[in-house]
């Protein structure tokens, strides 16, 4: 709940006021470290394969510093359209960004975990086809 509710706060101030809307990021972090009271379901039910060959492009920000992957991830998920996606390859287990998804884009987006961890997590994220 904490977490939804730090989501929702980003999304309002993250135009605004993006020193608060930072912070609030930190606070993402923060509470994605604390023990689970109940998980939550973030994952979708997967995608259909497609039969034909088609790289999905991927998005690796383990070596950009913190203040910008977000800001990356949220230019690549602008810039899909309906139906496609790409894979976030990151060096922790993205789930704040999930409720950042969740304030700005609910129902607009998929979230697929493909690995998860220790050293790599890699999460398909998608735009729902219209």
């Amino acid at each position: 709940m904490a977490s939804q509710l730090a989501g929702r706060a980003w999304s309002v101030l993250r135009t605004d006021h993006p020193r608060a809307a930072d912070h609030l990021t930190s606070l993402l972090h923060y509470l994605a470290r604390l023990p689970p009271t109940e998980t939550p379901s973030i994952n979708n039910p997967p995608a259909e394969e497609n039969t034909m060959t088609t790289a999905t492009p991927e998005l690796d920000v383990r070596q950009e510093i913190p203040a910008r992957r977000h800001e990356l991830i949220f230019a690549t998920y602008g810039a899909l359209a309906d139906g496609e996606n790409f894979v976030l390859v990151n060096d922790h287990d993205p789930k704040p960004l999930y409720y950042q998804f969740a304030a700005e884009h609910a129902d607009q987006f998929t979230w697929d975990y493909l690995e998860q961890g220790p050293e790599v997590w890699k999460v398909r994220i998608g735009r729902v086809a219209s």
